[in-house]
């Protein structure tokens, strides 16, 4: 029986009332997090039945110039028919903070014109307190999928892009990272990359629409994004394109149109000398 996800967004409950549905890939979307001087340790466990979705080393671009460069599209679609992936699945991300990097998985997705895919709420530590079917890392075997790209170009924003966008009072751009990272008073965590914004965006620290690794309510996501709603177009950034894709995903859940990630994001936009740095 296949499943069409209406919102992008699912409960635990969901899931575990759902693992037995043939279409059903989970997929754990976990990496380490990006900190000064340390790491996030992985998992040594997984939700029964999930695929590693490995979004460093096999569906970002590891000769890329910045980290976290999405693929090409028909890589992109060879990639995620080797681990199975179908026209047809019904696609569940998860990471294991609650809800991080899994935002990212589920945005690649967008862009690749996938529709039937949703965020895990809570993540692995909502499915763990719910005592829910856990097991080792597992490696299956897996036959390869049927997967079709729909690219949606306008779903990727480049530094030409947001060069180009910035003074234009219909498109916000809103960035995901710390408000301390945004003003310049803290330091990024990528060494050799000064602090500081894009001119005339804005800050929307990720954190603020999370409340213990779970996606605020919907009304409380109305509530903190009415002030942008005049806008025409969204343009989310962060560090290297992974929080904005949470900023991205709240945006959806409330049905916010022309939503956009701007892949490079800091790390790129601080890098290039020539780009124009508010503090």
């Amino acid at each position: 029986m296949s499943l069409k996800l209406n919102k992008p967004l699912v409960s635990v409950d969901w899931l575990y009332s759902n693992l037995d549905n043939e279409k059903l890939i989970i997929l754990d979307c976990t990496i380490s997090k990006v900190k000064i001087n340390s790491k996030i340790i992985l998992e040594k466990n997984q939700i029964k039945g999930a695929i590693f979705f490995d979004i460093k080393h096999v569906f970002s671009d590891e000769n890329g110039k910045f980290p976290n460069t999405v693929l090409k599209p028909k890589l992109f679609q060879e990639k995620a028919k080797t681990i199975g992936i179908n026209k047809d699945s019904i696609l569940i991300c998860y990471d294991n903070l609650g809800i991080y990097s899994s935002a990212r998985v589920w945005w690649m997705f967008q862009l690749m014109g996938f529709k039937n895919i949703a965020v895990l709420d809570g993540g692995l530590p909502e499915w763990k307190l719910k005592k829910y079917p856990v097991e080792n890392l597992e490696k299956y075997q897996i036959n390869k999928g049927n997967f079709i790209v729909n690219y949606q170009p306008e779903k990727l924003k480049s530094t030409e892009d947001v060069l180009n966008s910035y003074n234009n009072k219909d498109v916000l751009i809103l960035d995901a990272r710390s408000k301390g990272r945004f003003n310049g008073t803290e330091p990024e965590p990528r060494k050799n990359l000064s602090s500081g914004h894009i001119p005339n965006s804005h800050n929307l620290p990720y954190s603020e629409i999370l409340l213990n690794g779970k996606m605020k309510t919907l009304e409380e996501l109305h509530t903190i994004f009415k002030n942008f709603k005049n806008k025409k177009q969204f343009i989310f950034t962060c560090g290297s394109g992974i929080t904005a894709s949470i900023l991205a995903l709240g945006a959806a859940l409330i049905d916010l149109e022309n939503i956009a990630v701007y892949d490079g994001s800091w790390t790129e936009w601080g890098s290039e000398l020539k780009n124009p740095i508010e503090r």
